[in-house]
């Protein structure tokens, strides 16, 4: 994607056939900004090409002393007088929200999965809370809060319907055993002085409010009283596709294989930083590919950000140490129950890791559990286990809540976590080598309740050199480059 300054308006949209095959480039964390889609009007009369059926090009050129644009199918590239930005999948929106009239930015997201039917937001169980064990988790989970309190504020578009997400406002119930009883108090305590609204619940107040549930082996429970529930992840995404297309955010669907840096060409000693000069985007189901120039790229490719630094045209050493994102698959499975918990259902979570929350009305639920490191499933495709369901995670739901026992699945599906293996935390800011380039991924499965929090967090480096509203430093790289993780235990 790009993004364009001063006063020239420029506009490419790069469009052709889109494989089922392909993963999302845009998956994070909340991958909300990945569904930015950008339309065109005016055409570019293709040139002969024995694969001009396989790519079209549309401007809408209008410029004051930019009279310049080269395309060429035989060796194809763009060349533009003015500054661009190359963006990678997420946290796209709010780069423009609020700051694009001031700086006349234009961007262009760079989409592998344009439909977004891989797309982790959209197969995610589109939950939001505040309970976590992290600082900067707590602070960007009270500020998407408090985006999405005021959605229509932040997103509506002029003569549109306003934007209603379905937002569930009930509670996450975290239990706790014997063994982790006084670890999930401290913990709470730390929401509190960092603003969070939490209440522990003993054994009898859990059995008081909650009847359904089994508080066998329950030692406390917490609960959040505010800001903490769930909502249509697909009508958010859409939400901020709609705002994108109104201030003028382009797309392009392809991948992105290779980069061209300021030390590809040089001469030994091999330099100890770079700058990404060039993106070769490649066309779906084509050999064909796009050189775009850029001043700066935002990587945020979800569950593939670490791949991504590892294409061609990347100085090892200088992509070291690696980004240690990888994609962990998984499953969600949906059931019904008619007498399983009514409206006052919140987002449990069981001491055994297994989840469940209430799926609209008339007793229908969602639910799963992350696998242990040993039972992780292959990532190659989405395919669901439906035995995991049978033999780990029925059993446990079954226990907790003994309505379940009568329970009748009703579908499943599989997404992705973009998961950091080093902490299962965020890696948010510039890279310490490549000098243009900026992360947002890794957030190993809350990234879309922080995806508005990380988008205004990188909207703010890009644009003023650091941060202001939340002081998110300890997520950049020099955690990892010193190794010291920032532990997140409340990962689900």
């Amino acid at each position: 994607m790009c993004l364009l300054k001063n006063s020239s308006r420029f506009f490419c949209r790069i469009s052709s056939l889109v494989s089922s095959s392909f993963s999302p480039a845009a998956e994070s964390c909340l991958s909300l900004a990945d569904a930015l889609l950008g339309t065109a009007t005016a055409s570019v009369p293709d040139r002969k090409s024995p694969n001009t059926s396989s790519v079209q090009l549309q401007v809408d050129w209008e410029s004051k002393g930019c009279n310049t644009l080269l395309w060429s199918i035989y060796f194809p590239s763009i060349y533009l007088p003015h500054q661009l930005t190359i963006l990678f999948g997420t946290f796209v929106l709010l780069v423009l929200e609020g700051r694009r009239r001031q700086h006349g930015m234009k961007v262009l997201v760079v989409e592998r999965d344009p439909m977004y039917s891989r797309a982790s937001t959209v197969l995610s169980a589109g939950g939001i809370r505040q309970q976590f064990s992290l600082r900067e988790n707590i602070q960007m989970s009270r500020f998407s809060a408090s985006f999405l309190r005021d959605i229509n504020e932040h997103l509506g578009v002029p003569n549109e319907p306003p934007i209603d997400i379905q937002f569930q406002p009930s509670g996450y119930l975290f239990l706790a055993s014997p063994q982790n009883a006084a670890a999930l108090e401290a913990t709470v305590q730390f929401q509190r002085d960092e603003g969070a609204q939490v209440t522990l619940l003993s054994p009898t107040q859990l059995k008081a409010k909650f009847p359904w549930i089994n508080t066998e082996d329950v030692a406390v429970a917490s609960y959040g009283l505010e800001d903490e529930g769930w909502f249509d992840p697909w009508t958010l995404l859409n939400a901020f596709r709609r705002k994108a297309i109104s201030l003028g955010v382009q797309s392009c669907s392809g991948e992105v294989r290779a980069f061209v840096t300021s030390a590809n060409h040089m001469m030994p000693p091999a330099p100890s930083s770079a700058r990404i000069k060039y993106v070769h985007v490649y066309m779906p189901d084509s050999l064909e590919y796009q050189p775009v120039a850029c001043a700066i790229v935002v990587n945020a490719a979800g569950a593939w950000a670490g791949k991504l630094l590892e294409v061609d045209g990347l100085p090892r050493g200088l992509c070291w140490p690696p980004l240690p994102i990888q994609p962990r698959k998984r499953y969600v499975f949906t059931w019904h129950c008619p007498n399983g918990p009514g409206l006052s259902c919140p987002f449990l979570i069981d001491t055994s890791g297994a989840y469940f929350r209430r799926d609209g009305f008339a007793g229908n639920y969602l639910g799963g559990m992350s696998p242990t490191e040993e039972e992780e499933p292959d990532p190659s495709d989405l395919s669901v286990d439906h035995d995991y369901f049978q033999e780990q995670v029925w059993p446990r739901l079954a226990r907790r809540v003994p309505a379940f026992e009568s329970l009748r699945v009703r579908g499943s599906w599989a997404g992705y976590y973009d998961y950091n293996t080093f902490d299962r935390n965020g890696v948010l800011g510039p890279h310490p080598r490549l000098e243009n380039m900026f992360l947002a991924a890794g957030f190993s499965g809350h990234g879309l309740q922080h995806a508005p929090a990380a988008g205004r967090a990188v909207a703010e480096l890009v644009i003023k050199g650091r941060y202001e509203t939340l002081d998110l430093r300890r997520l950049g790289w020099d955690r990892l480059v010193n190794g010291e993780p920032l532990e997140e235990h409340g990962v689900v």
